[in-house]
C-alpha cells in the first residue's frame, strides 16, 4: 500500500486531474487532418507598457520598441491593449498569476478557488490524442499556470533534461515492466478508495453528498488518465536527432531557461507528442547574467519610473522578446502538411500584471501569434471598459476546434479577432 501512495506521488498524479471520456475525445481528435496546438506563455512580472504597446491602433500601426524584435513576423501575430481579467485588483496582483489562464476572479483573496485552466478545458476534449495531454513546465520553481477543474494547481516541471526523458528516451525493458505493474497497483488502489467512498453515501447529507460525487468524479477521471497511460507506454516514443538538454542550475540565468523550455516545446509539437502546453516564465530577485544588468529583476519591474531602473528593465524585457520571436521563428520553419507548425500552432503570450511596477492588473499585455488567425494588427480596447480577456480564450477554444461559446468570465468571443481566409 505505501508503495502505491509512493507511486502516485512521485509521478504527479492527483486526484483531481480531469482527463474524460477517453475513448470519444480520442475519436473526435483524431477527425481532423492537421491537430490545431496552442503554448500559453506568462511573463509574471509584465512588460512595460510604453515599450511593449503600439500608439496606433488597426494594422497601419507602427512597431514599439518591444514589437520591433518581431518585425520579421508582423504579419503572424496580432498585439491587444486594453483586456482585463473580470473581477482582479492590484492589492493581490502577483497572486493574479493564479488566474491567468482560469479567468477566475480573486486570486489571493481569503477563501478564493480557482477554476480550470484554459489548457486543461482543452485537453478534456484533445488530450487523449497524444501521448501527454498537456506539458506543463516553469522557469523555476514548480508554480505553474495549470488548474484541474476542482481548483487544483498542477505542479510545473522546471527541469528541461527530465521533460525530454519522458518525451524521447526509452527506458529499458525492466523499467517499461515496472511502469506498467506500478499502472496496475494504481488502479487498484484507486479501486479500493471509490469503493469504501460509496459505502459513506447513505448516512451523509446533500452537502457532503456532493463534495463525495465530485471526489468520485476525480478518481474516475484519474483512472481514465491511468488506462491513456497504459496505452501509450507499449508504443515506442519518437526518434529525434537532438542532444538532450542540460538543465540550468543558475538561477538567474531567466532568459537561458526560457531559452531551453521553448526548444523543448518546439519537439514536443513538432512530434505531437503533446498540442497543449503553458510555460510560466521565470521572474525572481536575483540579477541575470545579462551584459548592462546589475539588479534583479523583479526589482527593475517594480521601477518607480527610475531612468536607470527602466533602461536595465528595457535590457532584460528585449532579450525575453527575443526568445519568442526565436520560438516563432522555429515554429514558422517546420513544415506541417501545405503549411507550416506556426501556422497550426496558437502561441499566446501576456501576463497577470499589466504594470509590476504599480501592481496593476489593467491593461494587461497580450500577443497572440500564429494558430491561423488573420493578424498584422493592433487591437485596441478601452482599459476603462475592457471585455474580459476570457473572451480572448473563447477565439483560442474555438480555433482549436473546441464548440464552446463560453469559458471562466467571457461574455462572448474577442471582436476583431477572426480566422485567416482560406
Amino acid at each position: 500500500m505505501n508503495t502505491r501512495r509512493h507511486f502516485l506521488r512521485t509521478t504527479g498524479i492527483s486526484l483531481a486531474l480531469p482527463w474524460l471520456d477517453k475513448l470519444s475525445v480520442g475519436h473526435a481528435a483524431s477527425a481532423s487532418p492537421t491537430p490545431r496546438r496552442m503554448i500559453c506563455i506568462c511573463a509574471p512580472l509584465g512588460f512595460y507598457p510604453e515599450h511593449f504597446f503600439p500608439k496606433q491602433a488597426g494594422k497601419d500601426y507602427a512597431l514599439s520598441t518591444y514589437l520591433d524584435i518581431l518585425k520579421d513576423h508582423r504579419d503572424d501575430f496580432t498585439v491587444i491593449s486594453g483586456l482585463q481579467h473580470a473581477g482582479m485588483g492590484s492589492s493581490f496582483a502577483h497572486q493574479a498569476s493564479a488566474s491567468f489562464l482560469t479567468g477566475a476572479p480573486g486570486a489571493g483573496r481569503p477563501g478564493f478557488r480557482n477554476a480550470v485552466s484554459l489548457d486543461q478545458f482543452a485537453a478534456e476534449h484533445l488530450g487523449a490524442a497524444t501521448r501527454f495531454p498537456s506539458l506543463v513546465l516553469s522557469g523555476e520553481g514548480s508554480g505553474g499556470l495549470s488548474w484541474t477543474r476542482t481548483g487544483a494547481l498542477i505542479p510545473a516541471d522546471n527541469s528541461p533534461s527530465k521533460v525530454f526523458a519522458r518525451l524521447f528516451l526509452e527506458g529499458e525493458a525492466a523499467e517499461v515492466a515496472q511502469q506498467m505493474r506500478q499502472l496496475e497497483d494504481g488502479r487498484s488502489i484507486l479501486d479500493d478508495v471509490r469503493s469504501q467512498a460509496k459505502s459513506l453515501l447513505s448516512g451523509l447529507g446533500s452537502e457532503d453528498r456532493d463534495k463525495l460525487d465530485e471526489y468520485l468524479t476525480s478518481v474516475r477521471e484519474l483512472e481514465q488518465r491511468m488506462v491513456n497511460d497504459e496505452s501509450w507506454a507499449r508504443k515506442p516514443k519518437p526518434k529525434i536527432d537532438v542532444k538532450p538538454p542540460q538543465d540550468i542550475q543558475n538561477a538567474a540565468d531567466l532568459i537561458g531557461r526560457t531559452r531551453l523550455l521553448f526548444d523543448l516545446s518546439h519537439l514536443a509539437l513538432q512530434t505531437d507528442s503533446t498540442r497543449l502546453i503553458t510555460i510560466m516564465l521565470a521572474g525572481n530577485t536575483q540579477v541575470p547574467p545579462i551584459e548592462g544588468v546589475s539588479l534583479g529583476h523583479h526589482d527593475l519591474s517594480h521601477h518607480g519610473k527610475d531612468p536607470s531602473k527602466l533602461s536595465q528593465l528595457q535590457i532584460v524585457e528585449q532579450e525575453t522578446m527575443k526568445t519568442v520571436r526565436d520560438l516563432l521563428s522555429k515554429l514558422q520553419q517546420s513544415k506541417e502538411a501545405d503549411s507550416n507548425l506556426l501556422d497550426h500552432t496558437t502561441v499566446f503570450l501576456g501576463s497577470n500584471l499589466g504594470d509590476g511596477s504599480s501592481h496593476s492588473t489593467k491593461n494587461l499585455p497580450v500577443l497572440l501569434a500564429g494558430g491561423g488567425f488573420n493578424h498584422g494588427q493592433h487591437l485596441a480596447f478601452d482599459p476603462d471598459n475592457p471585455p474580459p480577456l476570457c473572451n480572448l480564450f473563447v477565439n483560442m477554444l474555438q480555433r482549436m476546434g473546441i464548440e464552446t461559446d463560453k469559458f471562466g468570465t467571457s461574455t462572448g468571443t474577442l471582436t476583431g479577432v477572426e480566422m485567416k481566409q482560406v
